[in-house]
């Protein structure tokens, strides 16, 4: 779980500094109601992201054969319930929507492409080096009979 973390704070890391611009910039653009509703965009953001990756973690680590079910299901989840908060701050008047949609979208897209950058730099196991020694007679997971 702490890797998990870990990976979760490396990518919600320049999110937040993406959410920050999008702060001061929506501050000065729309003033209170614009800084915000940037803040708040780019947290709901980094919660929704977040726990997504965490629950993917956890169902690849849980249950590997259902991974790529599960990922399905869980972005479209993660699609309904965001959809179900838009629609229910639709008419807010806490702060301005308009810098609250770009605010979210800019954090997305930061969110998205550093999940990217890092998984093609991460360093993936993709090959078993023991499979060659289980896979022989006498080796370490062979009682086979040839």
């Amino acid at each position: 779980m702490q890797s998990d973390m870990r990976e979760v704070l490396r990518i919600a890391t320049p999110t937040a500094a993406v959410g920050a611009i999008a702060t001061l910039v929506g501050g000065l653009v729309a003033g209170g109601d614009g800084a915000i509703g940037a803040a708040v965009g780019c947290v709901v953001v980094i919660v929704f992201m977040a726990l997504g990756l965490l629950a993917l973690n956890w169902v690849a680590k849980a249950m590997p054969h259902l991974f790529q079910g599960m990922g399905l299901l869980i972005y479209s989840g993660q699609l309904v319930l965001l959809l179900i908060f838009i629609l229910s701050i639709r008419n807010t008047s806490l702060f301005d929507l308009q810098v609250f949609a770009l605010s979210l979208v800019a954090a997305v897209i930061t969110w998205i492409t550093t999940q990217a950058v890092l998984h093609a730099r991460s360093k993936t196991l993709y090959v078993d080096p023991d499979a060659d020694t289980r896979n022989r007679p006498g080796g370490a997971g062979g009682d086979r009979d040839e």
